[in-house]
């Protein structure tokens, strides 16, 4: 978990899946949070991920963010590789996992081996998936993008688990000619 500083922001937003929330502070995004049931129920999981941190309205790069975040949850292919994020504290390893799920466009997926392969590690599959698993910028950096071996939707941390990864896919349109996906 994160600390939050004197310059950490939160802000709580609607989108088509459920109220969202977003955290920010002076070297970037620092989290984003997927719905948590209800407005209450994110802004309580904000405070608890980010203590300290303020809720204020947004700044005009963060507003872009949730704007993208918006349109990606209503189907529509957002960019969001110019976004910046506050990697401070977070693994190295997680980094790079991240980067490579940052590079898989809407509609498509990779296996947790294929991540693992093109890290250059082939036989790390199961840290990838515990790097994704602990994911602080969902869906920015879009971990459900990433699927178990044989195409199975594998984990999902956010609230809703599984049901919440597929729900994500069928947005995107990953899901068509996918077999095994809802094995």
């Amino acid at each position: 978990m994160r600390t939050a500083t004197a310059t950490s922001f939160f802000a709580l937003f609607d989108t088509a899946i459920g109220c969202c929330g977003i955290a920010w502070g002076d070297a970037g995004i620092q989290g984003v949070q997927l719905p948590e049931g209800g407005a209450q129920q994110t802004r309580d999981r904000m405070r608890m991920r980010f203590p300290g941190g303020q809720e204020a309205a947004p700044p005009a790069d963060v507003q872009a963010a949730i704007e993208g975040v918006v349109a990606m949850l209503r189907g529509q292919a957002h960019d969001f590789s110019t976004l910046v994020l506050d990697m401070r504290g977070v693994p190295e390893f997680h980094q790079r996992v991240y980067a490579v799920a940052r590079n898989i466009a809407p509609g498509q997926t990779l296996t947790y081996g294929e991540v693992a392969a093109r890290l250059g590690e082939p036989g790390a599959a199961r840290a990838v998936g515990q790097a994704l698993g602990r994911n602080p910028f969902a869906p920015v950096v879009p971990c459900h993008r990433v699927l178990a071996a044989g195409d199975k939707p594998g984990g999902f941390s956010a609230s809703g688990g599984v049901r919440t990864k597929l729900r994500l896919l069928l947005i995107e349109g990953a899901m068509r000619g996918t077999p095994g996906l809802f094995d």
